[in-house]
């Protein structure tokens, strides 16, 4: 396990004063940001639900976070594409812990190529994870959330999809719909005068295992290698600061600090951005 940030535990207490039955469900919780999650969580002793598709990161990653002080952790070994089985795992989840506070749809896939150099089954392997594995997970947690008239779902997309480089369209498509897709939430909610929330968290590159299995061609993996390893950000620090802005009750999450810069040039100067990017792309490989 990576070292905490300062005040471990922290963020997740702060949550826990909104939402006292402490009850959280997250998607790719086995490892990277999705662990990082649950551990700031599980020592703040939450009951966990975790989804994951490895098997031995799942075992793992359960064991680690009931020694962190997690009230309780049970695991469900599914993918976000399998509708039946995720929505199960969700209510499953929600009825042995008496309820769902929490609902972090974390897991995602990576693709870069060009617009017409990407395969169709890319981009359809992308946002059938990425996104429509997103809209599963919110119905599945709004089932509960709804009855309870509480609850937070915590959508992770990515600094990519506003910061929209070239030959990454699949993957800067499918961040963007998450950015979407929880803004409308937001006023849906708003419109009903609900007590449900929604925050999406937009994060730039730091050291995860979402290359592990990216399609991409290989200078497209090697610049992203290079931002994600020459990062001095942790996916500890992400979730600390993630769930800290979730617990002041911000919509939009934008980490590590540097990527704020990017988020303001891009609503200010829209047509300057996007001739100043691919630049920034070039000095990255």
């Amino acid at each position: 396990m990576a070292a905490p940030p300062p005040r471990a535990g922290a963020a997740g207490a702060a949550l826990g004063q909104q939402y006292p039955g402490r009850r959280a469900f997250v998607t790719g919780g086995g490892s990277g940001l999705g662990y990082a999650f649950a551990a700031e969580l599980a020592r703040a002793q939450w009951t966990l639900g975790l989804l994951d598709r490895d098997p031995q990161r799942l075992a793992q990653a359960a064991a680690d976070l009931r020694a962190l002080g997690a009230r309780a952790v049970e695991t469900c070994l599914a993918d976000v594409t399998d509708e039946t089985g995720f929505t199960r795992a969700v209510e499953t989840f929600a009825l042995q812990a008496g309820g769902l506070d929490l609902m972090i749809n974390n897991a995602g896939v990576a693709v870069a190529g060009s617009m017409d150099a990407t395969p169709l089954a890319d981009w359809h392997w992308a946002l059938d994870i990425n996104v429509i594995g997103v809209v599963t997970g919110c119905r599945a947690a709004l089932a509960t959330m709804r009855p309870q008239g509480t609850g937070l779902i915590l959508n992770v997309a990515s600094a990519a999809g506003f910061a929209s480089g070239p030959k990454m369209g699949a993957y800067n498509a499918s961040k963007a719909a998450v950015i979407a897709l929880t803004e409308t939430l937001v006023q849906e909610f708003e419109l009903e005068g609900s007590r449900l929330r929604a925050t999406v968290a937009m994060p730039g590159f730091f050291p995860t295992r979402l290359l592990d299995e990216a399609r991409a061609p290989d200078d497209a993996m090697r610049a992203a290698r290079k931002l994600m390893h020459g990062s001095s950000y942790t996916a500890e620090r992400a979730a600390f600061a993630i769930l800290s802005a979730c617990a002041a009750g911000r919509v939009h999450v934008v980490v590590p600090k540097q990527y704020v810069q990017l988020w303001r040039l891009k609503r200010f100067f829209p047509t300057w951005f996007l001739r100043w990017l691919p630049k920034q792309r070039g000095r990255a490989q």
